[in-house]
């Protein structure tokens, strides 16, 4: 029963690490913009969304919001609202929904879609007629994804 048991634990868990990442044009939004299914099946790395939301070349989300826990981090924005305690307001289907495209929940907004490849206006063609047909990757992967959100929940008052 003992090896049965583990076996069982291990399928299990092995399971986890062959979860299907959801593509960009699979999220499922629901009415005011939440994704309440994880990207990737793995949980999230705070540590790792914390690097990913402090730094200019990937998320660079401190160019637009301030984040008090990465006071290190210099030029912290003030076009966007302050993420500090964002954790105990949103939920994380909330937030997973915002980072990946927050216009689901706030259109208009300036806040880029970081996890989509379709829908874009492509303006050369209409200057050059030149405009790049390859597909757009998402400016951050379905883990980056997951791992920002996991460093947002850690954001409470």
């Amino acid at each position: 029963m003992k090896l049965i048991g583990m076996t069982l634990v291990a399928v299990c868990a092995g399971g986890l690490a062959f979860a299907e990442v959801v593509a960009p044009d699979d999220v499922v939004y629901a009415e005011y913009g939440e994704v309440e299914q994880s990207l990737t099946g793995q949980p999230g790395d705070a540590a790792r969304g914390a690097d990913i939301v402090g730094d200019k070349g990937q998320g660079n989300c401190v160019s637009c919001h301030q984040v008090s826990a990465l006071a290190d981090v210099p030029f912290q924005g003030e076009v966007g609202p302050m993420l500090d305690g964002v954790g105990g307001v949103r939920s994380e289907a909330e937030l997973r929904g915002i980072v990946s495209n927050a216009k689901h929940t706030f259109e208009g907004t300036v806040m880029p879609a970081f996890y989509k490849t379709s829908g874009f206006i492509r303006p050369g063609d209409g200057f050059t007629g030149k405009a790049g047909t390859e597909p757009l990757v998402p400016l951050l992967a379905a883990q980056d994804i997951e791992d920002v959100v996991a460093f947002l929940m850690t954001l409470k008052d």
